[in-house]
């Protein structure tokens, strides 16, 4: 059974928060100057805009929604609102309620912020709980073995098989925690229609490719990728 969605509303500003921590989560979560010496600024990987946080329901992520690339240029931090349900931050929620109800390795949600702004625009950001005694792939590539990247093959053909595509699967959404892993920051993720063609799969796999590449270098990358492709296809670990 699903979950019921618990949504906080308030002038233009609207919280949906877990379940079991609607009587906890705040507007005031989303201030990063709320926590005070609870936040701490997030150094690795993305385009800034984030944040761990020490709440006292557990240690979380407050991620906001910027922009990069040439978009940034006319407007880094807002978006147009199209409808409740296309919130970027809605959408994330929605996407980590399900996988993390079917059992995938990704943070539990805690919560989704918008402010409506004039104009059909919006801000928003999202707290997710952060995965303890991890560290992005970005950082331990060197470290791992082909043992290790058959595992994560086979974690990205489990997400590719139940549909998931992630928008933007990278060595720095990949967290590492001895032998397992998890992929975050599902931002424009999707869950694919059981007919669609396997184009989109291919991309996610190129686009993994070209971030191993660009943070290792291509020997490192033709080093690693048969394993990985092995563990993708469900060949024998060699």
């Amino acid at each position: 059974m699903a979950e019921v969605e618990v949504f906080k509303r308030e002038m233009q500003r609207v919280l949906l928060i877990h379940p079991k921590l609607a009587h906890g989560v705040t507007f005031d979560w989303f201030d990063p100057a709320h926590w005070g010496n609870c936040a701490r600024l997030v150094d690795s990987g993305g385009r800034g805009g984030a944040w761990f946080l020490n709440a006292d329901s557990g240690d979380c992520v407050l991620r906001e929604y910027r922009r990069g690339g040439l978009a940034s240029r006319l407007s880094r931090c807002t978006y147009t609102f199209a409808g409740e349900d296309r919130v970027r931050s809605i959408m994330e929620f929605r996407m980590l309620m399900r996988l993390s109800a079917l059992g995938f390795p990704v943070p539990r949600p805690v919560a989704a912020y918008y402010r409506k702004l004039p104009v059909l625009r919006y801000q928003t950001a999202i707290i997710v709980e952060r995965i303890s005694d991890t560290a992005p792939l970005a950082d331990l590539i060197d470290t791992r073995l082909d043992a290790d990247w058959h595992r994560l093959g086979q974690l990205v053909r489990r997400f590719h098989d139940a549909g998931v595509r992630h928008a933007d699967l990278n060595c720095f959404n990949v967290l590492v925690r001895g032998d397992e892993f998890y992929l975050i920051d599902f931002d424009k993720g999707c869950i694919m229609p059981p007919n669609s063609s396997h184009g989109w799969k291919n991309s996610n796999l190129k686009r993994f490719a070209r971030s191993v590449k660009k943070i290792a270098g291509e020997q490192v990358l033709n080093k690693v990728w048969s394993a990985f492709e092995h563990g993708y296809k469900g060949s024998v670990a060699a």
